[in-house]
């Protein structure tokens, strides 16, 4: 192996050196349960109250609006079964191309699935056909965590909206919230609660060089959610446990960073992205992009090469250095064809010829050249 080149991003970004060591003292000298009375306790509590209060300030929402998770995978379950749970026998709609977080979690209750069209956008003129009276939760997440395609969300929110006022006139008292999963997004795309329009909002920090198990999910005041986890009462009594104080203030530090750099990170990527789909343009004109190519995140290149098996090149690739995805990270030991890839209408054969690069800070032109040669080679060698 000549060269390691990491190019999956999209699955786990290394801790950012400033977040790590904003996290360290809570490992060792302040290490107290933020409930305890004492001093030092108290100093820590106010820790995750400054921690709490930048989130809230970067997002446009109030510090009470915040709950604290290990992740987005629990963010996104407290959202959806924190809602539902309050209104049993209620409809929740989701999107058919949402992580699996979101869907398995939806399955559990009455749902509809917003179809998708071929570049994996929703298909916003069925949202208001899939909403019915007793629908109280719709939840379409920001950025495909597979394609890298972003969705209007905004346009849905006002969908969401104009039905709201309906019910009003019509006297239909049934809530209807609208929640999104923007894990792959907060690097990338404008995270501020208000002008998207949503009244939950999923963000985990292990996407955007913040610790991995942290993450946050935004609750909008007067929205009706239960807890998953009882015990002590934090967090607003919506989840309980000790809080992981090094995670919350990492994750504080992660998201200040990612939005405070976010315009040359993404001119930066958006180049790399360029580059890359033209070279992969001079190496076969067989190779498909999949996903929008005019709304996606600037990190993300997901390809179909017909008749390669994606995880045997995925594997050539890794013996050369590249480290790519066959899909997400989350199903990865799955052998069944990617949920997302269907959606869009590619057939089994060629969603398991589909590989994902995803860009990052560390990745330099001359990795994405380095990529291309060793693909080259390789698709060659397959002839």
């Amino acid at each position: 192996m000549s060269k390691a080149v990491y190019l999956d991003y999209a699955a786990a970004t290394p801790v950012d050196e400033s977040v790590f060591l904003a996290m360290k003292p809570y490992f060792t000298e302040q290490f107290y349960n933020p409930s305890a009375t004492y001093l030092s306790a108290k100093q820590v509590s106010s820790d995750v109250d400054h921690a709490r209060q930048q989130v809230s300030s970067l997002l446009g929402v109030r510090p009470a609006e915040i709950i604290f998770t290990a992740g987005g995978t629990e963010a996104n379950n407290l959202a959806i079964s924190g809602v539902m749970q309050k209104h049993p026998g209620s409809h929740v709609v989701a999107s058919c191309v949402e992580h699996d977080s979101v869907l398995l979690t939806a399955q559990q209750y009455d749902h509809s699935l917003l179809p998708v069209n071929e570049d994996g956008r929703i298909k916003l003129d069925e949202l208001d056909k899939l909403i019915r009276d007793d629908t109280v939760l719709v939840s379409i997440m920001y950025a495909n965590n597979e394609l890298g395609t972003v969705m209007p969300l905004r346009k849905a929110a006002k969908i969401i909206s104009d039905i709201r006022d309906d019910r009003r006139k019509r006297n239909v008292d049934t809530p209807l919230y609208f929640h999104t999963d923007a894990c792959q997004a907060g690097l990338y795309l404008d995270i501020h609660c208000a002008r998207l329009g949503v009244d939950m909002m999923t963000l985990n920090g292990g996407k955007m060089y913040g610790p991995k198990q942290s993450g946050v999910l935004y609750v909008k005041t007067g929205t009706q959610l239960g807890p998953l986890i009882r015990g002590g009462g934090q967090e607003w009594g919506k989840r309980s446990g000790t809080e992981n104080v090094a995670g919350i203030v990492g994750f504080a530090c992660a998201l200040r960073s990612a939005i405070e750099n976010q315009k040359d990170h993404n001119l930066r990527l958006k180049k790399l992205q360029d580059a890359f789909i033209r070279g992969l343009a001079s190496i076969s004109t067989d190779i498909v992009i999949n996903g929008s190519t005019q709304y996606r995140t600037p990190n993300n290149v997901h390809i179909t090469i017909p008749a390669y098996d994606n995880e045997r090149l995925m594997m050539e690739l890794d013996e050369d250095g590249v480290m790519c995805a066959v899909g997400s990270a989350c199903s990865a030991s799955n052998d069944e064809p990617s949920h997302v890839l269907k959606a869009i209408g590619l057939s089994d054969q060629d969603a398991q010829s589909s590989l994902r690069f995803t860009f990052g800070k560390s990745t330099a032109q001359s990795d994405i050249e380095y990529t291309l040669e060793v693909l080259k080679k390789r698709l060659q060698a397959h002839v």
